[in-house]
């Protein structure tokens, strides 16, 4: 049935229409026995057919580039510009590179690879791709789960760019100076400093640097910054703990509006209307990104900036924690185990060659993040530089880096205001695509799942997920939500959440259902075998380092803090809550299936560990699957 071919040519929607017809044609007789008598006349299977043709239509790719961009999109997401760079300087520069490269070729492309060919091959969401390992099919809910945290509090971030976004519109920017109402007694800007009248005093027993500000004596341990004060006493008028939630920040609930209009309608008309979005969210922030860098290569102490990040430091080889940072980093910006690259995967045409859109893809994503390593670290040299501190000093990761770091260093700059908007707004884009395609992988498995309830009305099922994704966020922008925001990021979405539920995943596919059959399915779709060495991949590597990294971050876990402060042990319990919320799925899941399924033993392992068919019948076995729905749908 299934050609050897491997366009990769236009007119996705024409080919999956074609394929979906040959595929009714060749289960015709079938379908007509499990839903009409014996006595079925060929006007009865006729009227059949015609109802197959009828389902709801899923969508597909119009093109080969809206596919690729919206890969793109979702791979290159925050992570890209805020953590990789730091984690090379703080990994040996240039000698973080190594466990990297070795990571990615070992599970990171390997799972990349394995989850757009799974969605491809059986053409269905996070959820319906487990007929193929039944009872692991909590994998599909356990991701579900982890892109509903996932998709409260990421966006949360693209909510502070777009609060400092429109700050920054104006003829300076507000944390150039301590004369604000938000400002306290201790402010003192990091490029004053070195003009206040300082000297060496004991106290208790320790010599302290206190220095003069404002007619008073304030250690330098004391001394806040303007540009801290901003971001912690205007942005999120931060209270004293998670004890204190204090009240919304309707500035900040009002840009968390506006971003998820902004998802909404990136992806309300599926996915030939996303592939048309993918075009500017994905490519403009490479324009910025190059415009920044253009700029920040330009400044005096850039060139230092750049020496901390590529200069390698062999020696922290040695550190486990390098090679651990390597494995999170990976899995968290390619995207995988949340279920989104099979969705996106599934919207493809039977034939698409994607192997090789594994493999442009990762290799667009790796590139991007070491692009964005000379951007940020040239304006960190640039930084201390001014400041006349170490760059050590200056760097950093996360919210510290996007909020505190950059914003102090446009300071410098002519036209502050300007460059300030530039940032926000390539973060803003850099984001949103991320949070829109996470969106799209959640809202095509609960629609496959469940498609002639969901299908027709997708668009107020995906309005109902963003208003009560919205609401919930709204907990991380109030006065305590930061210490919301931590919580979640620890533990609902964090490595060993992740690690959990790719390690189950790979081991599915390889294992159970059998990487030779996988591999004849993805000859069916590409007309020709991979390399072996993803098949080493997929059955001994990419298992060995989940299970492996997974043990290593539970014995060396520590209970989370917010700079000084330490949660309460109530917040830790509902951190575990969160986390325990998609991982137990996986063992309940397996439990509750093994125990309602009848048969023996040997009967069940082959309903629901290592099925019978290969993918060629497992796709027309899942296709009168949805005819037989269609049928009992409307007959009610």
């Amino acid at each position: 049935m299934y050609t050897n071919s491997a366009s990769d040519g236009d007119g996705g929607g024409d080919v999956r229409k074609h394929e979906s017809l040959e595929m009714s044609k060749e289960l015709g007789h079938t379908a007509s026995l499990q839903s009409s008598p014996p006595t079925t006349t060929d006007t009865s299977n006729k009227q059949q057919l015609v109802k197959i043709e009828q389902l709801p239509d899923r969508g597909s790719w119009s093109s080969k580039m809206d596919f690729i961009l919206s890969v793109v999109g979702l791979a290159i997401g925050l992570g890209n510009v805020w953590r990789f760079p730091y984690l090379c300087y703080k990994n040996g520069g240039g000698a973080f590179i190594l466990p990297y490269i070795i990571t990615l070729f070992l599970a990171g492309i390997p799972m990349f690879f394995m989850e757009l060919a799974l969605g491809q091959m059986l053409t269905i969401g996070g959820l319906g791709v487990f007929k193929i390992a039944p009872i692991f099919k909590g994998i599909g809910y356990a991701a579900a789960v982890m892109s509903c945290w996932m998709n409260v509090y990421y966006i949360v971030i693209l909510a502070w760019a777009v609060f400092y976004f429109f700050m920054s519109m104006r003829a300076d920017v507000p944390w150039r100076t301590c004369n604000n109402w938000w400002n306290t007694v201790n402010c003192v800007s990091q490029y004053e400093r070195k003009n206040l009248h300082c000297w060496d005093k004991i106290i208790n027993g320790t010599t302290q640097k206190v220095c003069s500000v404002s007619a008073l004596n304030i250690t330098s341990l004391e001394l806040t910054d303007p540009v801290k004060e901003f971001w912690e006493r205007r942005a999120l008028q931060i209270s004293h703990g998670i004890e204190e939630i204090g009240n919304i920040r309707w500035e900040l609930a009002g840009t968390l509006l506006l971003v998820w209009i902004l998802c909404y309608f990136c992806i309300w008309k599926g996915v030939k209307w996303t592939g048309k979005v993918v075009y500017f969210t994905a490519l403009f922030p490479y324009v910025l990104l190059t415009i920044l860098l253009v700029r920040g290569i330009t400044l005096p102490g850039a060139l230092e900036g750049i020496k901390f990040y590529i200069i390698p430091n062999f020696s922290k080889l040695t550190n486990s924690e390098v090679w651990i940072d390597a494995v999170t980093q990976i899995f968290f910006s390619y995207g995988l185990g949340l279920g989104t690259l099979v969705a996106l995967g599934s919207y493809n045409k039977f034939t698409n060659n994607v192997y090789k859109d594994a493999l442009i893809v990762c290799t667009v994503n790796s590139s991007t993040s070491m692009f964005a390593g000379f951007v940020i670290f040239s304006v960190i040299g640039f930084m201390a530089h001014e400041q006349q501190r170490p760059v050590a000093d200056v760097a950093a990761s996360g919210p510290g880096l996007a909020f505190l770091v950059y914003p102090s260093a446009v300071l410098q700059l002519p036209g502050s205001p300007m460059w300030s908007c530039l940032f926000f707004f390539m973060l803003l884009l850099i984001g949103l695509d991320s949070q829109f395609c996470t969106m799209e992988g959640f809202i095509t498995a609960i629609i496959d799942e469940w498609p002639q309830l969901l299908r027709k009305r997708k668009e107020i099922f995906i309005a109902i997920v963003c208003a009560l994704s919205y609401l919930v966020g709204l907990t991380c922008i109030t006065q305590g939500g930061m210490y919301i925001f931590q919580i979640l990021d620890s533990y609902a979405v964090s490595g060993f959440c992740l690690l959990w539920l790719i390690f189950f995943e790979c081991v599915s596919i390889s294992w159970c259902y059998g990487v030779d059959r996988f591999y004849d399915g993805i000859k069916d779709m590409i007309g020709y075998y991979p390399t072996v060495w993803w098949k080493f991949c997929w059955c001994v590597t990419t298992p060995a380092i989940c299970l492996g990294v997974f043990f290593f971050n539970i014995v060396q876990w520590t209970p989370i803090k917010y700079l000084d402060y330490s949660y309460p042990w109530w917040a830790h319990a509902f951190g575990w809550f969160t986390a325990l919320s998609s991982m137990l799925y996986i063992p309940l899941y397996m439990f509750w299936l093994w125990k309602r399924t009848p048969g023996e033993l040997s009967e069940k392992i082959r309903a629901l560990v290592r099925i019978d068919e290969d993918v060629t019948r497992l796709r027309e076995k899942m296709l009168r699957e949805a005819y037989v729905k269609e049928i009992e749908f409307n007959s009610l």
